[in-house]
């Protein structure tokens, strides 16, 4: 497959996922799936939660919307024409996806597909099911695609290359087994929101996006607020309470039951509005159902602490820095650690 056919094909898909995330009928033949195969490709997205139980049908609609962003013929189009995409032969790419949110690894395999190489996946133990329905899919649009596309069970077998996602633990594993190969070996991050006090209600109200969304499970979900030494969290707890029904997810409200009541034996000190705990914390990572606050008296000392920690940190979130509500919509060339995946794969010799 050329590269104009990929984005034609991948445009489609992103139009079923469109259609999809906001729960419309069968729109016709022209997406390429007939009624029943669009209909069961929804009932997926009902059922997932059955295999996952943080793969709620609300979650797997945001990513769907997510990457039907993506997958548009002009977003698509002026992505890769930054980058020297060759007729090459194809190189066999390793990619070991993580699972703490539906389809995460998608950006992986897009970058794999596009740069002209095949991709050899490694799912996620979490994630199992909405990748292989994607690739279903596609085949259904366009067979070749089968030629492109290899999912592993347990050996990846013969590769080139690997890019691989994991936790800081995992990531020594990785290093030692795949150190030889080239390769993008990518560990724990996660993400911090500055407040500079002037903020509106509904600015605060967008910021719980960026905790909230997917229960705080991704590397860029905020686990850490900067607020100035004199703001009232009282604001930022009003502002966030439309959220408050997160805490009837069994998953999550066991997690925040289970946290409040070590932290509380401890005799930690803890803010609490029912479905959210605040503690004040320099560590960037925070137990899940919880946020870690630090109060600063100058900005420059903020600026300070994310510089010092920018290698643990995926976004910051705040009036200078990403808008808030905005950390869960990456742009097509927003890479995971800031290491741009496709130059990679179009440098590999």
């Amino acid at each position: 497959m050329i590269i104009s056919e990929k984005i034609k094909l991948l445009s489609k898909l992103g139009g079923i996922l469109d259609h999809l995330a906001e729960g419309k009928e069968w729109p016709g033949f022209e997406i390429g799936l007939s009624k029943a195969e669009y209909q069961e490709f929804s009932a997926l997205m009902d059922k997932v939660h059955i295999h996952n139980g943080w793969f709620t049908k609300s979650a797997v609609q945001t990513a769907f919307k997510g990457i039907a962003a993506w997958l548009t013929e002009e977003n698509l189009h002026n992505w890769v024409k930054s980058y020297n995409i060759r007729e090459v032969k194809p190189k066999r790419i390793a990619i070991i996806m993580a699972g703490n949110i539906p389809l995460v690894g998608f950006h992986d395999f897009l970058s794999v597909f596009l740069s002209g190489h095949k991709a050899i996946i490694k799912l996620s133990s979490g994630d199992q099911h909405l990748f292989k329905a994607l690739v279903h899919y596609l085949a259904v649009i366009d067979s070749r695609i089968t030629d492109l596309i290899e999912i592993k069970e347990r050996f990846l077998g013969d590769f080139d290359a690997v890019i691989a996602t994991g936790s800081d633990n995992s990531s020594n594993y990785f290093e030692s087994y795949f150190g030889k190969y080239p390769h993008i070996i990518r560990k724990n991050r996660t993400s911090v929101a500055v407040i500079d006090g002037s903020e509106t209600k509904e600015e605060l109200t967008e910021l719980g996006k960026d905790i909230f969304t997917y229960f705080g499970l991704g590397c860029r979900n905020v686990s850490q607020l900067w607020i100035p030494m004199d703001f009232d969290l009282n604001r930022f707890f009003e502002a966030i309470y439309e959220y408050n029904p997160i805490i009837h997810h069994n998953k999550y409200g066991n997690n925040y039951d289970y946290n409040k009541a070590v932290y509380l034996m401890n005799k930690a000190n803890l803010l609490d509005n029912g479905f959210l705990l605040l503690k004040e914390d320099f560590a960037l990572s925070s137990p899940l159902g919880m946020l870690h606050y630090v109060r600063y008296q100058d900005s420059i000392d903020a600026e300070h602490f994310l510089q010092d920690n920018k290698d643990k940190i995926q976004v910051i979130v705040g009036k200078n820095y990403i808008p808030f509500g905005m950390s869960q919509k990456p742009g097509l060339a927003d890479y995971a650690d800031g290491v741009d995946t496709m130059r990679f794969l179009t440098g590999l010799e």
